[in-house]
């Protein structure tokens, strides 16, 4: 019986595991296009600023289709599900990189996304439904690892294989790696019946929520003030700070570790003061932003800001989807997909606006700008833990309390 419980608990681990290296490959391809657009841009005769709509389109693709699409499928067995996504995903990467126009390029990133879409309002509740009994943090904690370890190996590996062999490279790697992903999934995943997502009957009921509505004005706030920068990273360094390629890539790299570092700080302490944790990893970020361009003439000075970035952003990310999960445990992929839609907004909102600094006021801008929604977040966040501190407690109590 002992054997039984082993490999059970082994094979449980491994379905956990591929969903975390899923994760892993759709946070590298979301984001790879921050160390790219450069060369993506001359690519097709832009400046970098002008191929950043990558970003914002994908991210309101994501937005606008993450709840019609979990709906839709709503009663679709969840293994069937994810073999759709990733034979989506990896021929969309095919497209990427046979792209003869950046129009073109835009339609396969399209089609990305609205795999993305899907994937990001599932996956959270399969993580927990799919971990050992007992498990269930540590399976968060895992997604958030390799959501970290997106920005520690995918996005500075993408920009390497980007400057070695070209940006297109990138592109048909990650492809591969969904076709491995794709096979893994066939092989070890069960079938999954659809269970919690809630329908569209629970919409009002989530929206009628106070603590859980404010929590996702904060999250579009915050992720706003994150890209609008962050977006416009790898020109910054290059161009205004006049940093070399090589160092930018090591910035990318240092912040994913610093990511990293978050999550581990969080797994730790997450559970004590959530709300203090997540206040303060606010404040911290807004405080980087605003010091970005006046520290940028310093390597040591770069480095220490970009690293106490990434670790505060991976806190407020985790922290963030902890708590919406903790609100709303009765319609889990209703909740994540309208999270989901919330932060990919948020992400084309930043990388707009992040646009319109560049064009309008300079890259060197981009921090400052930043700012301005950062400050709102912690202006935001210190008002919704006065107001709901025991509201969120008593939640966070009942979720705890139920049955693996």
């Amino acid at each position: 019986m002992s054997d039984l419980l082993v490999v059970s608990r082994r094979v449980a681990w491994s379905r956990v595991l591929t969903l975390a290296g899923a994760a892993f490959v759709f946070n590298t391809t979301e984001y790879i296009p921050v160390g790219l657009l450069t060369d993506i841009g001359s690519s097709f005769g832009l400046a970098s600023s002008q191929a950043g709509i990558m970003m914002t389109v994908y991210a309101w693709i994501v937005a606008l289709m993450s709840l019609p699409l979990m709906l839709a499928t709503s009663q679709v067995n969840r293994r069937t599900l994810l073999i759709v996504l990733f034979a989506l995903f990896a021929c969309s990467h095919l497209l990427s990189f046979f792209a003869w126009s950046f129009e073109v390029l835009l339609i396969a990133r399209a089609g990305v996304a609205l795999a993305h879409a899907l994937f990001w309002s599932i996956t959270a509740s399969l993580a927990v439904r799919l971990a050992p009994p007992g498990k269930r943090a540590q399976a968060l904690s895992l997604l958030a690892m390799a959501t970290a370890l997106a920005s520690v190996l995918g996005l500075p590996l993408g920009r390497i294989v980007g400057q070695m062999a070209g940006w297109r490279y990138t592109f048909l790697l990650i492809g591969a790696a969904a076709l491995v992903l794709l096979w893994m999934i066939i092989r070890v995943m069960p079938s999954l019946k659809s269970e919690q997502a809630g329908s569209v009957k629970n919409l009002p009921n989530l929206l009628r929520r106070p603590a859980l509505v404010s929590l996702y004005a904060l999250t579009v706030t915050i992720v706003t003030a994150h890209f609008t920068a962050f977006t416009y990273i790898e020109p910054f360094v290059v161009k205004v700070a006049g940093f070399t390629e090589g160092f930018a890539t090591l910035l990318l790299l240092l912040v994913g570790v610093a990511g990293v570092a978050g999550s581990l700080i969080f797994s730790r302490l997450g559970d004590r003061r959530p709300a203090q944790m997540l206040t303060l990893s606010i404040a911290v970020l807004a405080v980087c932003l605003l010091i970005l361009l006046p520290v940028s003439g310093s390597e040591n000075g770069t480095v220490a800001v970009a690293m106490l970035w990434g670790m505060a952003f991976m806190i407020i990310g985790m922290s963030l989807q902890m708590k919406v999960l903790t609100l709303a445990p009765d319609a889990t992929d209703v909740a994540m997909a309208l999270y989901s839609g919330i932060v990919n907004i948020g992400i084309g909102a930043g990388a707009l606006l992040g646009n319109k600094a560049s064009l309008d006021i300079g890259i060197s801008s981009v921090g400052y700008i930043a700012a301005i929604p950062a400050v709102a977040a912690l202006t935001g966040a210190l008002f919704m833990f006065r107001k709901w501190p025991s509201r969120t407690v008593e939640q966070g109590q009942q979720m705890a309390a139920r049955p693996e």
